[in-house]
């Protein structure tokens, strides 16, 4: 059987993420690696809605290196919820948020529009509070800004109508959300305008949402047989470290200082969190004020002892070979390594050096395709396009990290310091799970061969 080169390259694009329950082509792809990762981690999440607390608002952070699969698997317990009965509300918060400036206001906001915009086929009764607070944040900006938002309650297309119960659609709020949101995204003045306006009024803007909307759609939705409201989140672990004006990091700020609010909401929360605050003094704050993350660690290539993980590269190799040859079962993809790589010691060096980082494997893979232009793909070219992501690495590394790196290779640990945390956000160090050593960690495999860590 030949390979589509083509088909193979767009196959391995290493942004797409997997819609596995609503795609059939992506389902092919899809590879479960929990039994490498240290257990069902999105089981857990599931469970502690649908089995433990479906009832009762539940708050949970989920978190792991940026493109290491967590996407598909909030997807994944998307399609899980809604196949147990549960209204499940989804989003990407970096396509509706600045992720260099996030406040908690700008966020309960995000969730209300996306709520909002789900509940097309409901009527609520008309949030009140809610639209005083829009029409005054309009008001406030009226004079930079076209809201699309009158201020005497008008929305486009006129006057919005109520039927006899005084309800209105359930997307009553989503123009007025969606224009205020999307202005201030587009403009650091105006964020910080709408900004000081917000924050002295965040318990309002929560009591509204939860009485106005949430509260209500429980009801409503109750009535059209559903369980209950889910909002997942995604995206928040890719938020900026970066100070607040007075200096405390961004992350810690909204994940700590401001936790008790992110999980005030009424409905059922999961939040995708940045890996760093793993390591922030403040850990045991967030755990007391949010929950205990679950953390989606690496795909293990090996053990801590250093004996290969016969298991995870078993699952890599799938993972690499499914997206040539789908609709092929797992032991007749093995017999086609040939057609895609010049041996099966090229497709081994190529899943080890990733370390099991799912993104950058397929990265470097798409890379492998367009420096060979076609298939099968030989051990020189692999080569190139590890030394170019190695050099890459390199350029950014401080001597002093090099220092901390040999640290992290020879202990297989890291410290809730600083340095250790620029090393895990950076991607120079990965996490790993098992039942052996639990939770440990090793340097980027790209980087190992280094001469910086002989």
């Amino acid at each position: 059987m030949s390979v589509d080169f083509r088909k193979f390259f767009r196959a391995t694009d290493p942004g797409k993420t997997l819609f596995v329950e609503n795609c059939e082509a992506d389902h092919q792809y899809y590879i479960d690696f929990s039994a490498v990762r240290g257990g069902q981690i999105v089981e857990n999440l599931r469970d502690n809605i649908s089995l433990w607390s479906p009832d009762r608002p539940t708050c949970q952070l989920f978190t792991g290196h940026i493109g290491c699969g967590k996407s598909t698997e909030l997807l994944r317990l998307k399609a899980d919820l809604e196949c147990q009965g549960f209204h499940v509300v989804y989003f990407d918060s970096s396509r509706e948020l600045e992720m260099g400036d996030v406040d908690v206001g700008d966020i309960l906001l995000a969730i209300a529009l996306k709520v909002s915009q789900s509940l097309d086929n409901l009527t609520l009764k008309e949030p009140k509070g809610l639209k005083t607070l829009l029409q005054g944040a309009a008001k406030l900006l009226q004079t930079e800004i076209d809201l699309d938002l009158d201020i005497t309650g008008e929305f486009p297309g006129g006057q919005i109508s109520a039927n006899t119960q005084g309800e209105v659609s359930g997307q009553f709020l989503v123009p007025g959300i969606g224009t205020i949101t999307a202005k201030a995204k587009a403009s650091p003045d105006l964020r910080a305008k709408l900004r000081g306006y917000l924050e002295p009024r965040t318990n309002g803007i929560l009591e509204a949402i939860n009485q106005e909307l949430l509260e209500p759609a429980h009801q409503k939705l109750a009535q059209h047989g559903k369980k209950g409201l889910v909002v997942i989140i995604d995206s928040l672990d890719r938020v900026d470290s970066s100070p607040k004006p007075w200096g405390r990091p961004q992350h810690e700020y909204l994940f700590v200082d401001r936790g008790e609010q992110l999980r005030g909401l009424h409905c059922h929360i999961v939040y995708t969190i940045p890996l760093a605050l793993r390591f922030s003094n403040d850990f045991d704050t967030l755990m007391q004020r949010l929950a205990s993350p679950q953390v989606l660690p690496m795909v293990p290539v090996q053990y801590k002892d250093g004996r290969e993980c016969t298991e995870g590269m078993q699952l890599l190799r799938q993972m690499v070979l499914a997206r040539a040859f789908p609709e092929l079962a797992p032991h007749q993809r093995l017999e086609k390594i040939s057609a895609v790589f010049d041996s099966l010691e090229t497709l081994d060096r190529l899943c080890r050096v990733s370390g099991g980082h799912v993104r950058n494997l397929l990265r470097m893979l798409n890379d492998g395709i367009k420096k060979q232009r076609g298939v099968p793909i030989c051990r020189d070219t692999i080569e190139q396009v590890i030394r170019t992501y190695r050099n890459q690495r390199i350029l950014a590394i401080t001597n002093d990290e090099w220092v901390l790196l040999r640290q992290v290779a020879r202990q297989k640990t890291v410290a809730g310091s600083d340095g250790y945390t620029a090393l895990i956000r950076s991607m120079f160090v990965y996490e790993y799970c098992d039942d052996e050593a639990g939770s440990w960690f090793d340097v980027n495999p790209i980087l190992a061969e280094a001469k910086e860590l002989r």
